[in-house]
């Protein structure tokens, strides 16, 4: 599909992410991954963060709010609790979670799974899926839009947590 894949591996597309499980038969299946030059400790709060701002492009899908760019005292996140914040509202549902590990969300009818895996003691990959069942078409215009999306969000936290890290 088109846009199904960003900075991702094929080895990296063939392993479960916890949102697998909770969309037996999907029509839209894509991944995105980065590097992230900080050990996963670093990296962890940032994606715990996303409960608070998008972090991708705050004029389009925070209503111009600036995603915060210094870490909140935020408890670890718990199953149940909201997902995301979209231009001030909390929206979607804490589904999983294995904290400094993986967080796994679900909003408008997708999955998303943050996997946080350890590239020795000071590296990270951040790698992300978003699973959906819906109809083709919807499945391809999700899959665009999402790569546009995610990609941003990707390239904020990376830098968020490298730029963290070194003033640690």
């Amino acid at each position: 599909m088109i846009g199904d894949r960003w900075g991702v591996s094929d080895r990296e597309i063939r392993r479960s992410y916890p949102c697998d499980g909770f969309v037996s038969a999907p029509a839209l299946e894509a991944w995105r991954g980065v590097s992230v030059q900080a050990p996963a400790e670093a990296v962890w709060p940032w994606v715990a963060q996303v409960r608070l701002a998008p972090y991708s492009y705050d004029w389009i899908d925070n209503l111009g709010r600036r995603s915060p760019r210094e870490l909140v005292e935020l408890p670890e996140p718990c199953v149940g609790e909201r997902f995301t914040a979209v231009g001030g509202h909390r929206v979607g549902r804490i589904v999983a979670v294995d904290p400094g590990r993986q967080l796994t969300g679900s909003i408008m009818g997708a999955f998303l799974s943050y996997v946080l895996v350890a590239q020795g003691h000071d590296a990270t990959r951040l790698l992300f899926k978003i699973v959906m069942q819906t109809s083709r078409w919807v499945a391809l215009g999700v899959s665009v839009g999402d790569l546009v999306m995610a990609r941003r969000q990707l390239l904020n936290l990376k830098l968020l947590a490298e730029r963290h890290r070194a003033e640690l």
